[in-house]
């Protein structure tokens, strides 16, 4: 039987659930013909990479400068004109802390990662007078415990969820990958799919149309509550006028991840992965903490295809081969600006999550953040 006999097989109420959800099987057919042909070179970028030139990454002013002044009061005027919208990426389940829903643990004693996400935007709404919405990018998986968690707060507009895409694995050969139950092996297709599923969510079209089209979306994982919605930050991003903003860090000694580069004489953010092999991403210093402040119309008419890169997955003792999407490419058709923000004591902006040990070291830097910022309680 193949691959496309197998699909066509498959019960429709199963398929219909899967559409809901984005799948495209012409899709994953032409996908399911690269498998074999060299994963690597296709994942790579062609072309020229370099690092990022001295300009092209721009530091946050520092308190009680001019600049900082400046655009505080910019950042500040929008806020007050309820032109943000908070979208975190809340589809994980935390398989290093148990496979639990990332969204539900603990991050401070008391207080989940959606708790303290909660306080923020309360806070945000007391401190500045700024009703920020608050929307959440779950997956199939994490859909249902967070909406059960967030009860009588979801209203579909302050507080709304939304889910990101799905398809099918594929065995090593092209073949559907099966689960021990012999069912098809769903999963989620990466945070790339923000720009569809928000698009089909409809909550970016009625917030610009309640705003005169105007609007900036701020993109931010669920685990990094360094990233905070920031008058400051979005100061500087209103006034560059472009249609991106992606927050990066100094690079230390573990960041593997996405990275600031200049290609073909463009900035964009690439995955490490995906660079060249002639370019040493030791040579890069800067890192992307995956926080993007994104001009609202740019996002809404966002017409671009994203790359799905080819990902080995190891499910039980099984190799599965997985097509995702990386949310860092909307940075090749908007071009962003770099603003290198501090990991650092109470201004930090990078405080990642991934497993129970990092959690454990970070929760003092949480805390002392989440103090200094209003939402600690």
């Amino acid at each position: 039987m193949t691959l496309a006999e197998d699909i066509a097989a498959l019960p429709a109420s199963f398929l219909k659930r899967l559409s809901d959800r984005g799948f495209r099987a012409d899709r994953l057919l032409a996908l399911a013909k690269e498998i074999g042909t060299g994963r690597e070179a296709r994942n790579r970028l062609t072309g020229v990479v370099t690092p990022p030139r001295p300009n092209d990454v721009v530091d946050v002013p520092s308190p009680g400068t001019t600049e900082y002044e400046r655009f505080r009061s910019i950042g500040l005027e929008a806020l007050g004109r309820g032109e943000v919208a908070l979208c975190v990426l809340a589809g994980g389940m935390a398989t290093r802390m148990g496979g639990v829903v990332k969204a539900l643990v603990e991050a401070l004693p008391g207080k989940r990662f959606l708790d303290l996400r909660l306080a923020e935007q309360a806070a945000l709404e007391r401190e500045l007078g700024a009703r920020v919405p608050l929307w959440l990018m779950t997956s199939e998986a994490t859909y249902g415990p967070i909406v059960e968690a967030l009860g009588d707060r979801l209203d579909g507009e302050r507080i709304a969820v939304f889910e990101q895409c799905v398809s099918m694995r594929l065995t090593p050969e092209g073949a559907l990958f099966r689960e021990d139950d012999g069912d098809p092996s769903v999963y989620a297709t990466g945070h790339g799919d923000l720009p569809d599923a928000l698009a089909q969510s409809g909550l970016l079209t009625r917030f610009l149309e309640h705003h005169g089209g105007r609007g900036t979306v701020w993109i931010a994982n669920l685990d990094n509550l360094g990233a905070t919605v920031d008058p400051v930050l979005l100061g500087f991003h209103l006034a560059h006028r472009g249609p991106l903003t992606v927050e990066v860090v100094d690079k230390v000694g573990s960041d593997k991840g996405g990275v600031p580069v200049v290609w073909n004489d463009r900035r964009i953010i690439a995955e490490e992965f995906r660079l060249p092999k002639e370019v040493d991403p030791a040579t890069i210093r800067v890192f992307n903490t995956n926080t993007f402040l994104v001009d609202g119309p740019s996002l809404r008419d966002l017409d671009f295809e994203f790359t799905f890169v080819e990902v080995e997955k190891s499910v039980g003792d099984r190799k599965a081969v997985q097509f995702e999407r990386l949310l860092g490419e909307i940075s090749v058709p908007l071009e962003p600006a770099f603003a290198r923000v501090p990991r650092d004591g109470v201004a930090s902006r990078f405080l990642p999550v991934k497993d129970n040990a990092e959690l454990a070291k970070r929760r003092p830097e949480i805390e002392a953040v989440a103090q200094a910022r209003g939402f600690a309680s």
